[in-house]
């Protein structure tokens, strides 16, 4: 009977047992803690058979995920990559493009207004994609302004000289120019007149 319940309850042989077998020196403490640890065992309620498959399923899923997650991480730094190559390659061909229509802004500004100086800046040096664009103007005997600060004619001029500055650098074969001219006065309608006459010889303009 003993031998049976040594196998039953702890899966031990009776060679086994007295192998194991120590000296009891205090009984009371010991069936203590034996009473102890089975109120431990219960607590930990009853053993889940399936637990070794359900972890198996779990790992494997685990595994998965893992090797997904590595290859998103691994995809996102390659395209953040890819971006921050563009962005680099988008600022080069920008700053160019933008000195270009600075220097031709410049020039077409002074043979429009028949003197003076105008010309283009970045609000932010160091974030060129993204930030404004400030066009300072002085016309002949005045002094250096913001374009905010022209009078209506002389706006419309200045970006008339901005567009033309365009045309300069990428100029198309064909354009459609609707009342431009409708805030300038005689004399700046002459010379605006007369400065597109210079731009027919790439462009065709038809002017309403």
């Amino acid at each position: 009977s003993i031998a049976d319940r040594l196998w039953e309850n702890y899966e031990l042989t009776v060679n086994e047992a007295i192998g194991m077998a120590r000296p009891i020196e205090n009984k009371t403490a010991l069936r203590a803690r034996i009473s102890e640890l089975r109120q431990a065992r219960k607590s930990l309620g009853e053993v889940d058979v399936s637990a070794i498959e359900e972890y198996a399923e779990v790992s494997k899923r685990y595994e998965y995920l893992t090797a997904q997650r590595a290859d998103v991480e691994k995809s996102r730094d390659e395209l953040n990559g890819l971006i921050s190559e563009i962005v680099g390659e988008m600022e080069s061909i920008f700053r160019g493009k933008f000195d270009e229509i600075s220097t031709a802004f410049s020039e077409t500004f002074t043979e429009i207004f028949g003197g003076g100086g105008a010309e283009l800046r970045l609000a932010d040096e160091n974030d060129i994609l993204n930030c404004g664009i400030e066009i300072k103007a002085q016309p002949p005997g005045k002094n250096l302004k913001m374009i905010t600060l022209l009078s209506g004619g002389e706006k419309a001029l200045v970006a008339i000289a901005l567009y033309f500055a365009i045309l300069k650098v990428r100029p198309t074969p064909f354009c459609v120019l609707d009342e431009i001219d409708a805030a300038l006065d005689d004399i700046n309608v002459m010379r605006f007149n007369r400065y597109l006459k210079i731009l027919t010889d790439n462009t065709q303009f038809i002017v309403m």
